[in-house]
């Protein structure tokens, strides 16, 4: 055993020892940024008699900041898959080597999926096990970012009812194991958890907010945490062009709903036990937030999609369908789909400053994006005044408002790709969690076959984007104004008729009903109650515990597994 003063050139060796694993022995290595372990191997020189140890062994390492917990192992119960033969060579080492201490750690497993592994240490003497077991927890009791209590709110009713279930069976003795203590409450009502956040919860005795359910539930905390934060700091939610004070307080989604687009979209995969160890090892990935707005009335926030149109004639079906359950959005979606209304209006919109990129840039935004590490500067913000002035066509790329008017079959705001296991690539591809813009999509009036292959390009790979009828614009703000506000007479509602397919608008022109002239806006699964609005992209207004969806490479490098041992024994410290 060897203990290496903290004053020596780097990388500094906190301890060093020959351990036992797997009964085998292994060189075991802990630095402050990873702990990593080698196999020893002799080879027998027959000639000199002499042996010496062989250095082609894989070393194996774990990152530190990845060390869910370490232990003092306890008396293992015998393995039923073990043969009777490695049950006594087990038994044998364990009364050679009876200390032993087992550290949990994550392993990246298929498709962004996280699991919790265990390796276990043997020594022979109980003051070394119990050094390593100090010293490694002194290394992670110096990871700040690590929460140590949460509030943790389960949805029982959303999805197939599995909430409760999924916490008790898959999360909790995670949180458990990793020392975190959590104040559990199970929601009894809509809006339930938001009511809390915002009048009742005592938000100072925790380190972060943890939703178990689906993209609903995850809305209902978003809009209870950061009202209480504009509480707190006095900021009138009414006042569209305000600039909302960030939540001090992370939140967490365990994805146990129908729709947990949400989740994916920040982890890569919708699992629980990879949900709740990016909860545990700390991570932190800020995200947007649309506020949304009618005549200076607040109305919602926003973090994946806004969808006017189609999206809105969706869910406003389906909502007549609830006795369906999941199925209703099919069924919905394919009546909306062979109706194939349009509607008229005029879109007003900033445009994000061009170091932001473009929705058709293909750079796709992932863990440690150099898109969301550029926020956007005071000087950008101010120029979020609405006025008439202002409100006209950019000619000379003065950094202005752009107005454009039309009938449309769709406009969306996508504030991330909106990736889903249906749909892969998302609604915007290219689309950023934390850059202050939404990509601001535009599906203008077209047949229905050329609106179903637009459809159909969300679920391969080919440009969504890439039709004379759709055209994509990254702003940071946007108003929408329906046309039937601006008619002057039934004259003019004659003359563009709003809808085509199945039915007609009115059957006489004298009897014309405005209500049905315009669709209604979907906010992120909730339908708005006003179709004219403005929304203000609010940059990086709440954090995850998530880090963004990680590369194949991005893994691999994470995995840290060296083939060359000297290597491995050289690492420096991470500043991770």
């Amino acid at each position: 055993m060897t203990r290496l003063s903290d004053n020596m050139e780097k990388p500094a060796r906190l301890l060093s020892s020959r351990l036992y694993q797997k009964r085998r022995q292994v060189e075991v290595v802990l630095n402050r940024s990873v702990l990593a372990w080698k196999e020893i191997e002799k080879s027998k020189r027959r000639s000199s008699g002499t042996s010496s140890v062989s250095e082609t062994a894989l070393s194996h390492a774990v990152q530190v900041c990845e060390i869910v917990a370490v232990c003092k192992t306890k008396d293992d119960d015998p393995d039923s898959t073990e043969t009777r033969r490695s049950r006594k060579k087990a038994k044998q080492l364990s009364q050679l080597y009876p200390h032993a201490f087992t550290v949990s750690h994550v392993r990246r497993t298929r498709q962004h999926q996280w699991r919790c592994s265990d390796v276990t240490f043997h020594c022979a003497n109980q003051g070394l096990c119990e050094q390593w077991i100090q010293l490694i927890n002194e290394q992670l009791s110096l990871l700040s970012n690590r929460p140590k209590s949460l509030l943790v709110y389960i949805n029982p009713y959303g999805g197939k009812q599995r909430g409760k279930r999924i916490y008790e069976q898959k999360v909790a003795s995670l949180f458990r194991r990793a020392c975190i203590s959590a104040d559990v409450i199970v929601t009894e009502r809509a809006n339930h958890a938001r009511d809390h956040l915002k009048t009742e919860a005592n938000l100072d005795k925790y380190d972060g907010v943890v939703c178990v359910g689906g993209d609903g539930m995850f809305s209902e905390i978003l809009h209870g945490l950061v009202t209480r934060t504009q509480m707190d700091n006095g900021v009138d939610l009414n006042q569209p062009d305000t600039e909302l004070v960030p939540c001090s307080l992370r939140i967490g989604i365990i994805p146990a709903g129908s729709t947990d687009c949400i989740c994916f979209a920040t982890v890569g995969t919708n699992d629980p036990v990879t949900s709740a160890l990016h909860i545990i090892v700390g991570d932190s990935q800020p995200m947007d937030v649309c506020s949304v707005h009618h005549n200076d009335v607040f109305l919602r926030y926003s973090v994946s999609l806004l969808g006017y149109g189609f999206y809105g004639d969706v869910l406003t079906d389906s909502e007549r369908k609830r006795w369906l359950g999941p199925a209703r959005y099919d069924l919905s979606g394919v009546k909306t789909f062979l109706s194939h209304n349009y509607y008229e209006g005029t879109i007003s919109f900033l445009p994000a400053e061009n170091n932001t990129g473009t929705p058709r840039d293909k750079l796709q935004c992932r863990s440690g994006c150099c898109v969301c590490q550029h926020r956007p500067s005071s000087k950008d913000n101010n120029q979020w005044e609405m006025s008439e002035e202002k409100e006209k066509s950019d000619e000379d790329g003065s950094g202005g408002w752009s107005v454009i008017r039309g009938k449309f079959i769709a406009i969306n705001a996508a504030s991330m790709s909106c990736a889903c296991p249906r749909s892969p690539k998302g609604l915007s591809p290219s689309a950023h969690l934390a850059d202050g813009t939404t990509d601001l999509i535009l599906v203008r009036k077209c047949s229905r076959l050329d609106f179903f292959r637009h459809l159909l390009r969300h679920t391969n790979k080919d440009d969504q984007f890439d039709h004379s009828f759709v055209e994509v614009h990254r702003v940071r703000k946007f108003r929408f104004q329906p046309r039937h506000h601006e008619l002057a007479s039934l004259e003019d509602l004659s003359e563009s008729p709003k809808k085509t397919g199945f039915s007609p608008i009115c059957s006489a022109q004298t009897t014309c009903d405005y209500s049905t002239a315009h669709s209604s806006w979907t906010c992120d699964g909730e339908l708005l109650p006003h179709a004219a609005i403005q929304v203000s992209v609010q940059c990086q207004l709440i954090r995850l515990f998530a880090r963004g969806i990680e590369e194949q490479q991005q893994q691999q490098q994470q995995q840290c597994v060296f083939e060359d041992p000297c290597t491995l024994w050289a690492l420096e410290p991470s500043t991770h």
